[in-house]
């Protein structure tokens, strides 16, 4: 396997561009990731690959969500699956709960206000990742979710140039299972695993948001990549499995 071909796909430049870091799948990396990960069976555990960057908080942290959902957690109280509804999101079931968790608002397809929680947070991830699988949505998606600063705005910047098209509209992963790596009031960490249709293959994608603007919103590095390595993983282990499909 050459250097290019171990690279991850998700470091690339390209990938934020795409959609946004905390959670948009893009489709034809992932076809590239889970074939090389397939080839190399000893992948490591997910790491940064660089500091994020973001905007300091700004003074929100302890108010209700932009369109006042309830709930205010100040350490993570997810421990267990939500029990919730799912809804069918480009190619992707995503988590509901209008009066709890979020999204709280549903405009033209953008689903966004997320409740001040680690529940909260991990439905954010989860639907921010499958808008990404919608091609009305994604072009639109570093705009809204992507905490302002120099990362969305390289973010924004690679958008114009075209490096966000999928090289296949076909590709179908679903979530199988959750973490909460990390939680604070401005800021938390989501590791998501999806398994892949077509071989079943599991894929952690770790995301980091920070609450901005009284919502969940993605945190990229300086250049607008992902912060978070992905990694091919061999079970459900050490995660708590949830999936809609």
């Amino acid at each position: 396997m050459t250097n290019t071909e171990q690279r991850s796909p998700f470091s690339r430049p390209g990938f934020i561009a795409a959609a946004i870091v905390v959670g948009v799948i893009v489709l034809a990396a992932i076809i590239v990731l889970v074939t090389s990960l397939t080839r190399d069976s000893d992948a490591n555990t997910a790491q940064p690959t660089s500091n994020p960057t973001s905007t300091s908080p700004s003074g929100d942290a302890a108010d209700k969500s932009v369109c006042g959902l309830p709930g205010f957690d100040t350490e993570n109280t997810l421990t267990n699956a939500p029990d919730t509804k799912w809804e069918l999101v480009g190619t992707v079931a995503a988590p509901t709960d209008p009066k709890g968790a979020g999204p709280g608002t549903i405009d033209g397809g953008f689903r966004s206000c997320y409740a001040h929680t680690a529940e909260g947070a991990l439905f954010a991830s989860i639907n921010l990742m499958a808008m990404g699988t919608d091609n009305r949505l994604a072009p639109e998606l570093s705009k809204r979710f992507l905490v302002p600063g120099p990362g969305q705005d390289a973010a924004l910047e690679r958008e114009k140039s075209g490096e966000n098209a999928s090289d296949d509209q076909n590709f179908r992963a679903q979530l199988a299972g959750f973490k909460i790596n990390s939680y604070s009031v401005d800021e938390t960490t989501v590791d998501l695993v999806f398994q892949v249709s077509s071989s079943g293959a599991l894929v952690s994608i770790p995301n980091v948001l920070q609450w901005s603007g009284g919502d969940w919103k993605g945190v990229t590095d300086a250049e607008g990549n992902n912060p978070l390595q992905p990694a091919q993983v061999e079970n459900l282990g050490s995660y708590i499995p949830w999936s809609g499909a």
